[in-house]
């Protein structure tokens, strides 16, 4: 009898260990959800509350168009002139990706050298950190004389707005490596690459990215502002076009697409580490939210 009973407890333990797992799977899924619900129903929420006081509020305040105008006039130029803005969008979409490549590459060659030679760093960073305190805009008419009134000065603008963030990140990161793992690796007669590339750079990542998600957003300043002095296209000349008529419905359609654009290109940065976490195997997402 013990005999015969012993298969079906087995059974029925069995059976209850995966009910328990499936319940704790739903329930962490819920958990997700609500927490994905947070991340996109708050910030919609108060988007909206933001709308409506504006359109309202601009109605009762009766505001002239010039001043200001409600979102339904902006929504209504954004309709009507989708595919002018879009065209106007792309030469500064591509500067801003060309700029911001160029700047991730040189910001990161940078700290690594930087951080790998000491005397280089102590002779160099300075240098560094006292041309990041130049304030990038009053540059501007400098970068136009030395570059022309081309693209050049406008990648050239967007490149010096954005590396420094690199710079201090990739520093930042590859000095955090935890010293106990840099020291039982050196032990292990690991050369001075191998612990590089297995220790250093995985601590890094998250300051890399983070260095990352600035630089991204710099760069399109960057090419913003070149695109007010010089530019014949682009949304910065568009602004610069819109506001000098007073068409401010125009200038805040072009600034929300800016908006838009910039969330796209945080949110391509944003993948690039989630993609590099489930490459490596490593932790590097922030947790910010």
């Amino acid at each position: 009898m013990r005999e015969a009973m012993a298969p079906l407890g087995s059974m029925m333990l069995s059976s209850a260990a995966d009910l328990g797992g499936r319940i704790i799977a739903i329930f962490a899924r819920g958990v997700r959800t609500l927490q994905l619900g947070r991340r996109v129903l708050l910030p919609s929420a108060l988007a909206l509350a933001l709308m409506f006081g504006w359109e309202f509020g601009t109605r009762a305040a009766h505001l002239s168009s010039m001043i200001i105008v409600p979102p339904s006039a902006v929504f209504a130029v954004l309709t009507a002139s989708y595919g002018i803005l879009l065209q106007q969008a792309v030469p500064t979409i591509v500067e801003t990706l060309i700029g911001f490549a160029l700047a991730a590459g040189i910001g990161i060659v940078l700290g690594t050298t930087l951080m790998l030679f000491r005397r280089v760093r102590q002779a160099l960073y300075p240098h560094v950190l006292t041309f990041q305190l130049i304030p990038k805009i009053a540059l501007a008419p400098l970068f136009i004389v030395w570059f022309g009134v081309g693209p050049t000065s406008r990648l050239s603008l967007a490149v010096f707005m954005a590396f420094f963030p690199v710079v201090i990140a990739t520093i930042a990161g590859l000095l955090s490596a935890d010293r106990s793992a840099v020291r039982m690796a050196n032990a292990m007669m690991a050369s001075s690459w191998q612990t590089f590339i297995s220790i250093r750079v995985p601590y890094a990542l998250p300051h890399i990215f983070a260095g990352l998600k600035i630089a991204v957003t710099m760069a399109m300043i960057g090419v913003i502002v070149g695109e007010f002095v010089t530019a014949q296209a682009g949304l910065g000349y568009i602004i610069m076009m819109a506001s000098s008529g007073g068409d401010t419905a125009l200038t805040f359609a072009a600034i929300i697409l800016l908006c838009l654009f910039g969330l796209a290109l945080y949110g391509a940065v944003a993948l690039g580490e989630w993609l590099v976490e489930r490459r490596m195997g490593v932790t590097v997402t922030s947790g910010e939210f």
